[in-house]
């Protein structure tokens, strides 16, 4: 079955960590994005804020190489379980999820966002 894509084209992308299942983000991605991801292999999506495609690390080097790609069964979201080199979120944590409903932080720390973003805006 084909992949459905929401009425802005865009489809819900789980990523889970492919070794121990942790969910490390959630991202969306458009029929190029999903294109490019599996032609490379590498892991795009598409950014609603900044209304543009992104590979994931272009900036920081933190990649996402893709396992492989799971679809619900309504098809209409993914799983792309990875391979994370460094940190998923843009903040420095191991996941996006990485604090509690009231604000406790349980995710690790793994880099300064302002060392590594320095000078760029997109983060």
């Amino acid at each position: 079955m084909e992949i459905k894509y929401n009425d802005n084209g865009l489809v819900p992308v789980i990523v889970q960590d492919y070794d121990t299942k942790a969910v490390l983000m959630l991202a969306y991605a458009n029929r190029e994005a999903v294109l490019l991801t599996r032609t490379t292999g590498y892991a795009h999506y598409y950014s609603r804020s900044r209304r543009k495609m992104w590979k994931k690390g272009e900036e920081s080097g933190h990649t996402q190489k893709i396992v492989r790609i799971l679809k619900d069964c309504d098809c209409d979201t993914l799983i792309y379980q990875v391979y994370q080199k460094g940190a998923p979120c843009h903040t420095g944590y191991d996941s996006c999820f990485y604090r509690t409903l009231e604000g406790e932080i349980i995710g690790k720390k793994m880099f300064d966002p302002d060392v590594v973003y320095s000078g760029s805006k997109n983060h």
